[in-house]
């Protein structure tokens, strides 16, 4: 299977075409594929979803895909790399809490299929910021990079917050808003061990303790405490294989008692070790 490979933080790229832009392949890249006009199938992983105006698709380092075209389409492509994430982690604008939005990305094995855009008001943002990039990178005004760069870390940022990876997989959409808006609580505050007691959660959403478990695995078919460390898993898999941080220094940052904690908690949700994890992730 070919691969393509960016040698640089970032590239945009627009295709207009009647066939198929390329044969399967992976990248070594993350890469966002806006649909401006046309439709087709997009093939991922051995899975095939339909493509029309205004969807958006996330294709990542580890995925396979090839896309079929059967009405003449307009195709944008945002490709960025780890490096350009991680630059970003040190700009004077962005901050970790940036970054932490970003590890929704790195973590999209459990993503919606599809397009990934399925919040109403983003979907009317989206064509204005794609719009955006394709005229800045047709005219390169004054201040050209800026702005280009704001646009970017713009989208990224939107598809951090509409990537479905991070509910628990019973979620659906017709799930109670009620039970999304804990979910996103527990994603705001998973750094903050305090926050995550079942105490402060019902009292924060004004539900008795003793119904708010009951009510989360009604709606999401898992429990409150198993979804917090299921969550807290994945990004000690995101870090494990997208960082060179310590395993204590993971284990402190996502609160764990200590490294030996975050092993043994490891090892019985993953039937290995973190460190056994990260050397075998380096070796694909």
């Amino acid at each position: 299977m070919a691969k393509e490979n960016i040698h640089q933080p970032f590239e945009i790229v627009e295709i207009i075409t009647e066939e198929c832009p390329q044969v399967e392949h992976g990248h070594n890249f993350f890469e966002l594929i806006y649909i401006v006009e046309g439709s087709g199938q997009q093939f991922i992983n051995n899975n095939q979803f339909p493509y029309r105006k205004g969807y958006l698709f996330l294709v990542t380092p580890e995925d396979k895909h090839l896309l079929e075209v059967a009405e003449r389409t307009h195709f944008f492509f945002l490709r960025f790399n780890k490096i350009y994430l991680q630059n970003q982690d040190t700009a004077l604008l962005y901050t970790q809490e940036w970054t932490h939005r970003m590890e929704f990305i790195l973590e999209h094995a459990s993503h919606r299929p599809g397009c990934i855009v399925y919040h109403e008001p983003d979907k009317q943002l989206l064509p204005a910021l794609v719009a955006g990039l394709m005229q800045e990178q047709a005219g390169k005004p004054l201040y050209h990079s800026e702005v280009v760069r704001q646009l970017v870390n713009t989208i990224i940022t939107l598809v951090a917050r509409n990537i479905a990876m991070k509910l628990p997989a019973q979620i659906g959409d017709h799930t109670a808003t009620p039970v999304l808006d804990i979910i996103d609580y527990i994603q705001e505050h998973i750094y903050s061990p305090q926050a995550l007691r079942a105490a402060v959660i019902a009292k924060h959403f004004h539900i008795s303790l003793s119904y708010l478990g009951r009510y989360f695995k009604k709606h999401t078919g898992e429990n409150l405490q198993d979804y917090i460390m299921r969550y807290k898993l994945k990004l000690v898999e995101t870090r494990l294989k997208h960082s060179d941080r310590r395993i204590n220094e993971i284990a402190a940052e996502l609160s764990f008692t200590d490294e030996s904690h975050l092993t043994r908690l490891f090892r019985k949700h993953r039937g290995i070790n973190p460190s056994a994890f990260r050397k075998q992730f380096m070796l694909r």
